[in-house]
């Protein structure tokens, strides 16, 4: 009788193992730690990695990149020139947003001519501002009018989300910000303020299903307790860890790290325009302080690759055997005293960053004389406070960059052309290269013009280039994805598997 009963138990405890097992590999529930909550979930008002991983996976794009970076169709099946300035897009016929409308080459149109208008005041605008308008031209069919060749259009499209006419004509911007309504692989559920933000999966999804039922975005700023997340199992993936936080994955029995070099940049911005930093002798002392080498083998642990340009060598437009000003602590102190030392500034840092970086160029500065304070605000307020233009931005700051286009017109104009929120600088030669670069479809020509620029930020410095950086990720060791250099985050290109 005792060993019936033993079989029993036996036979019930291997059937739950078994639906353990099943139940593990058939994973309904995904968990992601961000650093911080969405500024925005409408994917035209706000450019930021926080919000980017959340309403990527909310809307779809009129074309995408696969995960070895080529450009392929999304919502825009195919694509043909019908002149330099004029290119005509088919649109897929069997797609519906969430609330179960058709999504329509009016749509399509309308979210163009949205992203492109000044009243909309989106931060986005520079990168698609080469399109003048968006016609729906047929059953399935939109025509895209630009003032002229655009060499970087399909690389800038790549980010271009379509948002239903219907709904945000009748909502409105901010309530459509708190709710928004794509047609991509998740469908929003709610936002949290400060805590978190739950996608649920599409499930009538025209593309490629996601394995998970739900997603689950949390606000976590603590990197310590993002990495105790993912060691105890209550995160599957968390994002921004550093190469210290990373190492302590090697002996983790369910988490492991992983990375990919980005096209982000980390730089410092210099603002020109007021003092002291109007002055160029102090602009170059700025460069001579920092050892890029330093920061990126000794607080980085080897992960991050120092930068001489604004650009990375995963962009086109790279510049090959450009060296900037060199680590030179005696030529920055030299400068110093020419110039004359300035009285006491800010250095501006989101809480986004870095700090062990922050710190160690605070320090940097301090060796040769400048008397800075570090000013930590959140990222919201930082975003502000850089989007001010050229005149209007904070007198120092360190901050990151990414176009998330694999393009150096995505990466240099916002930040370099004027009239631009993010703009740094008003330079008139700047300008018309930048103008010249994204007009030209002659890529030896288009190179020329970005090597320019980069020779002439070189010599202004109204930004130092710090290092191409490295996403580093903590997840399950269950989980299967790979990241790629335009940090694009798609639940449904993710798997699972004990």
């Amino acid at each position: 009788m005792i060993r019936k009963r033993l079989r029993a138990l036996g036979f019930w405890v291997s059937v739950g193992v078994a639906l353990c097992a099943f139940e593990a590999a058939a994973k309904d529930d995904l968990v992601i730690d961000m650093v911080s909550e969405p500024s925005s979930l409408d994917p035209q008002i706000q450019w930021n990695p926080d919000s980017y991983y959340v309403y990527r996976n909310i809307f779809d794009n009129l074309v995408t990149r696969d995960d070895s970076g080529a450009i392929v169709p999304e919502i825009a099946t195919s694509w043909k020139n019908i002149s330099d300035s004029v290119v005509e897009l088919e649109i897929r016929g069997d797609v519906k947003f969430h609330d179960g409308k058709p999504l329509t080459p009016e749509d399509v149109a309308f979210s163009v001519n949205r992203i492109i208008d000044p009243k909309l005041g989106s931060p986005q605008q520079g990168q698609f501002n080469k399109i003048r308008k968006a016609e729906a031209s047929g059953a399935n069919k939109v025509t895209l009018t630009l003032d002229g060749a655009y060499p970087a259009l399909f690389a800038q499209l790549v980010k271009l989300s379509i948002v239903p006419k219907h709904v945000v004509e009748a909502v409105g911007n901010d309530k459509f910000n708190l709710a928004p309504v794509g047609s991509g692989p998740y469908k929003f559920v709610e936002w949290k303020r400060g805590v978190s933000v739950a996608l649920a999966r599409n499930d009538d999804y025209w593309g490629r299903k996601g394995q998970f039922k739900t997603a689950l975005f949390r606000a976590v700023p603590d990197a310590a307790t993002r990495l105790a997340d993912v060691q105890t199992g209550s995160a599957d993936i968390v994002r921004g860890l550093d190469s210290d936080l990373a190492g302590q994955l090697k002996s983790s029995p369910r988490a492991k790290s992983v990375f990919a070099l980005t096209e982000r940049l980390s730089y410092i911005r210099i603002n020109p325009t007021k003092p002291p930093f109007d002055n160029l002798k102090l602009r170059q002392a700025v460069a001579h302080a920092i050892d890029k080498e330093g920061l990126t083998e000794g607080i980085l642990g080897g992960f991050d690759k120092p930068l001489p340009q604004m650009v990375t060598p995963a962009h086109f437009g790279w510049t090959k055997d450009l060296a900037g000003p060199p680590y030179d602590p005696a030529k920055a102190k030299a400068l110093i005293v020419e110039a004359g030392r300035p009285p006491k500034f800010d250095l501006l840092i989101g809480t986004f960053f870095d700090q062990r970086i922050a710190q160690a160029v605070q320090q940097q500065l301090r060796t040769v004389g400048f008397d800075v304070a570090i000013s930590l605000v959140d990222t919201a307020t930082f975003l502000k406070a850089i989007q001010q233009g050229a005149s209007g931005g904070p007198t120092l700051a360190i901050s990151t960059s990414s176009c998330a286009c694999q393009d150096a017109d995505g990466a240099l104009y916002q930040i370099f052309h004027s009239g631009n929120s993010w703009s740094i600088v008003e330079n008139k030669q700047i300008d018309a290269l930048l103008d010249d670069g994204r007009a030209t479809l002659d890529e030896k020509k288009r190179l020329d013009d970005y090597a320019k620029i980069a020779h002439i930020i070189v010599d202004e410095v109204p930004t130092v280039p710090l290092y191409q950086m490295t996403a580093i990720y903590g997840a399950s060791k269950a989980l299967q994805w790979t990241p790629t250099p335009n940090e694009s985050f798609f639940i449904n290109r993710m798997g699972w598997k004990d």
